[in-house]
């Protein structure tokens, strides 16, 4: 997995430990665990790759463990979701402004700036629908080894 760099998780982490005070939450070994996989990876894992990855430090650690952490980071909004993608909901702790790249063929995901899409005007259409909290652009596609693989795929049934 891809790590985001240390100063930046470690901010992350004193955001967290600080938001768990201030909610009254107990900072077990498992819960610090699992949002330092998330807070140092720029994969937007789901809960089963942050149980894999995790479970290498913690054997013992339980699927429900890491959904209920998950779900907790997020209602303290510590992380976000990213979603739907297939079936299962990808989690980000980076909460500064920035929007995704989603490849339709392998699920990989990343981060991106763009000053442009920042300054969107969200349309009229979309108050109807309710109040807007915050807009982000998920940009599907097909990323560049998912392209090589599928042009390898192509040149060999040509050559048959």
């Amino acid at each position: 997995m891809n790590k985001v760099d240390r100063l930046t998780v470690d901010r992350r982490g004193e955001r967290f430990k600080s938001a768990a005070a201030a909610a009254g939450v107990r900072l077990t070994h498992q819960r610090l665990e699992i949002f330092r996989e998330v807070a140092s990876s720029v994969e937007h894992p789901d809960a089963e790759a942050v149980l894999r990855s995790v479970r290498k430090r913690m054997p013992t650690l339980a699927i429900d463990t890491v959904y209920r952490t998950l779900w907790m980071l997020n209602d303290l909004g510590l992380i976000t979701t990213l979603g739907p993608r297939r079936d299962s909901v990808r989690f980000d702790a980076n909460l500064d402004r920035h929007h995704h790249y989603v490849c339709v063929r392998c699920g990989l995901t990343r981060d991106f700036e763009s000053a442009e899409l920042g300054v969107l005007r969200v349309p009229d259409a979309v108050a109807s629908l309710g109040r807007v909290v915050e807009t982000n652009v998920e940009v599907r596609g097909v990323c560049r080894r998912c392209a090589a693989t599928e042009d390898k795929t192509v040149k060999r049934k040509k050559a048959r």
